[in-house]
């Protein structure tokens, strides 16, 4: 009998060793493609753009193409000490980024948490607002918040207007978030940044469409039967928002955090990569100039994404399912 055993124990080890097999080569036949194309498409330009970071171009005599010329960090030292531009622009940027993100991450959350309710057109409006994330894929990618508020306020002009303000600069003066956080004796830096938020609420919404279909996800993975016993229990809706919501969706607050960190410092919208892109397109040389502020760019975007997944993680909570 106790061989038997062994043998029915073998046997059941062996088919979960087989199934595990032949998900780990489905999953490698889904990233395939990725893994092919990140080989031979995107894995020669980074060598190339390591290479020219580190290297001069030289025009051949008569138009005969050009030669690159090892220099080492010269690039690198041009870029830091010796252009004006580069580092003022990376640390507004930075700093601009850092501002933004965490508004993203809040917003999409905060709305996440509304749309989840039992509410009339609850499908609408998640659509509504990812929208705007389907939207700024194609052509309308090109319009930006500030193009539109101009075109706005120049219908308004021609109309025999004078001067009128945008609808954002309307809802600031009327609320006066500078005198009210004055009377409140907060800081002046929090009421600027408040104030900043306002105004940039329409690239804080386009921005958060898919943020807030993950929270949405996570929060529909929250069993209603956790709800039903804090409710009995006694638990308030503000202690079950942060005794139990916050605590069960913290993997994916991280990966949204991640996620954002990402887009905002990969955006060709942003300060640093307009200025990189400038530079790269102003003059041959630019090029390895262009290359080596990248590099440079892309360390210290890895280092930021990698401080916020240690920060965040000390306070991830994973739900054992056994």
């Amino acid at each position: 009998m106790n061989a038997q055993k062994t043998v029915a124990k073998k046997k059941t080890k062996r088919r979960g060793a087989s199934l595990e097999r032949r998900k780990a080569r489905a999953g490698w036949f889904f990233v395939l493609p990725f893994v092919l194309g990140f080989l031979f498409v995107y894995l020669p330009i980074i060598v190339n753009s390591a290479t020219y970071s580190f290297a001069e171009i030289k025009t051949n005599a008569g138009g005969g193409g050009f030669t690159l010329n090892f220099v080492g960090f010269e690039n690198y030292k041009e870029a830091l000490f010796v252009n004006p531009t580069y580092v003022t622009t990376l640390i507004s940027g930075i700093q601009q980024l850092v501002f933004d993100i965490p508004a993203i991450v809040i917003f999409a959350l905060f709305m996440a948490v509304l749309l989840n309710q039992k509410m009339f057109g609850r499908a609408a409006f998640r659509a509504i607002f990812f929208v705007p994330v389907i939207i700024s894929t194609g052509l309308m990618d090109s319009i930006s918040a500030s193009s539109v508020v101009s075109h706005m306020e120049s219908a308004g002009m021609n109309d025999g207007t004078s001067q009128q303000e945008s609808g954002v600069a309307q809802i600031i003066s009327a609320v006066d978030i500078q005198a009210l956080f004055s009377s409140m004796k907060v800081g002046a830096g929090l009421a600027t940044y408040v104030a900043k938020l306002v105004n940039d609420i329409y690239n804080i919404v386009n921005r958060s469409g898919v943020q807030l279909l993950i929270f949405l996800a996570a929060l529909q993975g929250i069993s209603p039967a956790i709800y039903e016993s804090c409710s009995i229990d006694g638990a308030s809706a503000w202690e079950t928002f942060w005794k139990i919501t916050i605590p069960m969706i913290s993997p994916m607050i991280l990966v949204n955090a991640v996620y954002t960190v990402i887009d905002a410092f990969t955006d060709s919208s942003n300060t640093v990569m307009t200025f990189i892109d400038s530079v790269y397109t102003g003059s041959s040389s630019g090029r390895v100039l262009a290359s080596a502020m990248s590099w440079m760019y892309f360390l210290i975007v890895i280092f930021i994404i990698a401080a916020v997944a240690l920060l965040l993680s000390l306070f991830v909570f994973y739900q054992r399912r056994d």
